[in-house]
């Protein structure tokens, strides 16, 4: 046993220390004992003790080093202690070499059934992470990354594309960050480069700087995405990014792991291209995704963006992120009563198109947006605003939309393209609603999608009608050809039916104009001059929406004026004759004071408030209103005007005094319109009120027959027998109940027990 232990020894100083002849001689006795197979075993034994007990604390006793505590210094003792690391693994590899080199010991060699591990150069670099490596603390994995970060940043600016004189401008040099004539560039580069290689050779060199390099790819690739892309739409930088992260990311890490294990990397380096690049799509979507609603807003200039965040999501998976982010933007910024309707309309019209470009199947659209269309309905002046904008002059995505020539809502439009190519169809994503067709959500446009909103082209269109009469009657206009193509182009949209009132609107503005030629000829033809010329505009009473109404006794000269204008339009038209709205329409008027001419666009009712004042200066509001046969209510809103322009004066309470003199002003010819003119129609109250109207013979038929009724039934019946037809009026419960108690307070019906019966006759 002693001698069997001498030749253990023997063998252990003679690896060390021994030459070539003496080491075969020591192997060969060992060989012969029958011992060969654990001098293998013994070094591993030997150098794990040697590593444990020696090494490592050295190891991290220059790492722990408290000398100094600056980032320098941290770099400068993790430099030292890796030299210290190399120079005792360089010290090792004269054995590993003689003892791999040896043919009698390589029969016995086993691979580690844990790591599979052949050689002895891969034992001890196994040896190396499991005796020093094998807990890290954070001061260390600190210095690493301040080492990796500032190679990283000598490189990018060594590589990168900035001119000489913006370099010569700056006093500070962007890659180490210190002063141009102290800078360590080259310093930095050739200490990277020593503690690669050495941390190479010893075979750590993944282990050290794996987790600092993944890190400062990662957060340099965030900051390149956020610095190039944040709040700039109009320029595609997806192309751009790939080609930063060829050069710079992919050619720093070719530079980190380029040492003597190159081909070990290689792979490795090509397979993380793979994982940094889809990073790098999926940081950029997220990105884009945070501000896709300013995205939205912005379109189309904002189209490469949403294109190259189409990219990102076929390669990605976050289309979940982004119907949810989105979906919480547009509820947090448009849907709340501060926000106009006009900008939500605004803001889903964009939606609608740019949405189609990312998501052309338009499923991310119909996820999204579906909030926008529930709030929409519940706002009373979405649909005015949406033919407001199909209307409106200028560039306007709708207008463009309407010369499209495609029916309105038709089903059985489809597209060639989608027939032909049916193997490269695709089926919808997993969160398509299911009762929606790819086809229908394709083929819709934004007209439709905006007229879905409410599932019906008949409000659309009589709302149309109401500001189309609405537009007619308050220009006071004989000038229609841009009406004209309107209504042609939305007749390709609606069909023909539902827009013949409108056409008949149309038609009698262009009667009105002719008929207007012809008096104006006959009253030149009969040489009979008037102090007031009419100009009319004659209307087909059961076309148009309900009129406003409103009490008013025109001055004698109007009336006379109104009168033969009359008489010259029976003679035309034979057994028609007229009947006039003295409260609308417009009167161009003159008012001559002492120092000053005025001229003004008011309305009748203005206009015979004001010819009051040539009788005398001074009239109270119970005198006008008996002359003018108004209420006094209604006088004082009307008599505010003429106070704004300075020509009436409260001279005491509810008595206005004529201003004939402004000082400072005179001979001067003023012209001004009334700023307050009024719709010619009805409210939209009274025009629903006239609707409603339409049930109250059936109302009073079902209670003379069945004598008292609840309020549920009177609206089933009605929904049975009233409401049918393609241009019937639609009646909810709650707007029934308020039908049938002003019915109530009219003394027309009355309410007991939860019925509604009608009253006996006296």
């Amino acid at each position: 046993m002693v001698h069997m232990l001498y030749l253990i020894t023997n063998v252990r100083m003679d690896i060390i220390h021994g030459s070539e002849s003496e080491f075969q001689n020591a192997v060969d006795s060992l060989t012969q004992e029958g011992l060969a197979h654990i001098i293998e075993e013994w070094f591993l034994e030997v150098l794990q003790q040697d590593l444990r007990r020696n090494v490592a604390e050295k190891f991290w006793s220059i790492v722990n080093s408290e000398d100094n505590d600056n980032d320098t210094d941290c770099t400068d003792r993790l430099i030292e202690a890796v030299d210290y690391l190399h120079k005792v693994n360089m010290s090792y590899l004269p054995c590993i070499q003689r003892l791999e080199s040896m043919t009698q010991l390589q029969q016995y060699r086993r691979q580690a059934t844990l790591h599979k591990v052949t050689t002895l150069s891969d034992s001890m670099i196994l040896l190396v992470k499991a005796n020093i490596l094998s807990s890290v603390p954070q001061s260390f994995q600190k210095s690493v990354d301040q080492f990796y970060s500032e190679a990283f940043c000598v490189f990018h600016h060594s590589t990168s594309d900035e001119e000489d004189n913006d370099e010569e401008d700056n006093i500070t040099c962007k890659g180490c960050n210190t002063e141009n004539e102290r800078c360590r560039c080259k310093e930095i580069m050739e200490k990277f480069h020593t503690l690669n290689r050495k941390l190479d050779d010893i075979g750590i060199l993944e282990r050290i700087s794996g987790l600092s390099v993944t890190s400062i790819v990662h957060n340099r690739i965030k900051s390149q995405v956020e610095s190039m892309c944040k709040g700039n739409f109009e320029t595609s930088y997806l192309e751009s990014l790939e080609q930063w992260l060829d050069s710079k990311v992919l050619g720093w890490l070719n530079l980190v792991y380029s040492g003597n294990r190159t081909h070990i990397y290689a792979d490795c380096i090509a397979g993380f291209r793979g994982r940094l690049l889809h990073f790098l799509y999926e940081t950029f979507a997220r990105t884009q995704i945070e501000q896709l609603f300013n995205i939205i807003i912005e379109y189309p200039e904002s189209e490469p963006a949403i294109l190259d965040l189409k990219v990102c999501l076929e390669k990605t998976d976050l289309r979940t992120l982004l119907v949810t982010s989105l979906k919480s933007a547009l509820e947090t910024r448009l849907l709340h009563p501060g926000v106009n309707t006009s900008d939500i309309l605004t803001a889903y019209i964009a939606s609608i198109r740019s949405l189609r470009v990312l998501d052309p199947a338009g499923v991310i659209l119909e996820l999204v947006c579906d909030p926008v269309r529930k709030y929409l309905r519940s706002r009373d002046d979405t649909v005015r605003g949406i033919i407001n904008n199909l209307t409106d002059d200028g560039s306007n995505e709708l207008l463009d939309e309407l010369q499209k020539v495609q029916q309105l809502l038709d089903d059985s439009y489809h597209s060639d393209d989608e027939i032909d190519n049916w193997e490269k169809w695709m089926p919808d994503p997993v969160d398509a609603y299911p009762c929606t067709t790819s086809k229908s959500r394709r083929a819709s446009d934004i007209i439709s999608m905006l007229v879905n909103i409410y599932g019906s082209k008949e409000l659309f269109v009589k709302e149309y009608g109401l500001l189309l009469a609405d537009r007619i009657l308050t220009h006071f206009n004989y000038d229609i050809q841009k009406e004209i193509r309107y209504l042609e182009l939305l007749k390709l949209r609606f069909g023909e039916a539902h827009l013949h009132s409108c056409e008949v609107m149309l038609k009698d503005v262009a009667d009105s104009k002719r008929l207007n030629t012809r008096v104006m000829d006959e009253r030149r033809k009969s040489g009979i001059s008037q102090e007031i010329d009419v100009i009319s505009m004659v209307l087909s009473a059961q076309f148009w929406p309900p009129f406003r109404e409103e009490k008013i006794k025109l001055p004698q000269n109007m009336q006379d004026a109104l009168e033969e204008y009359t008489k010259k339009f029976e003679a035309l038209k034979g057994n028609r004759t007229l009947n006039w709205k003295p409260h609308l329409g417009q009167v161009n008027i003159d008012i001559e004071l002492k120092d000053r001419t005025l001229n003004f666009n008011v309305s009748p009712v203005h206009a015979a408030i004001i010819m009051q004042f040539q009788t005398q200066a001074k009239w109270t509001v119970e005198e006008l209103s008996n002359v003018l046969e108004m209420p006094a209510t209604a006088l004082r809103r009307k008599i505010a005007f003429w106070q704004t322009q300075g020509l009436l004066k409260e001279e005491t309470t509810d008595c206005f005094l004529l201003v004939e003199e402004h000082k400072g002003r005179s001979n001067d010819v003023i012209i001004a319109d009334d700023e307050e003119a009024e719709s010619a129609l009805a409210s939209a109250h009274v025009q629903r009120e006239e609707e409603l109207q339409v049930f109250w013979s059936y109302i009073v038929g079902m209670l003379t027959n069945l004598d008292c009724l609840p309020l549920e039934r009177i609206h089933s019946m009605l929904r049975m027998f009233a409401m049918q037809g393609p241009s019937v009026v639609e009646c909810t419960v709650p707007e029934l109940k308020r039908f049938l108690d002003s019915k109530v307070k009219e003394n027309k019906l009355l309410f007991s027990r939860g019925v509604y019966r009608l009253p006996k006759p006296n």
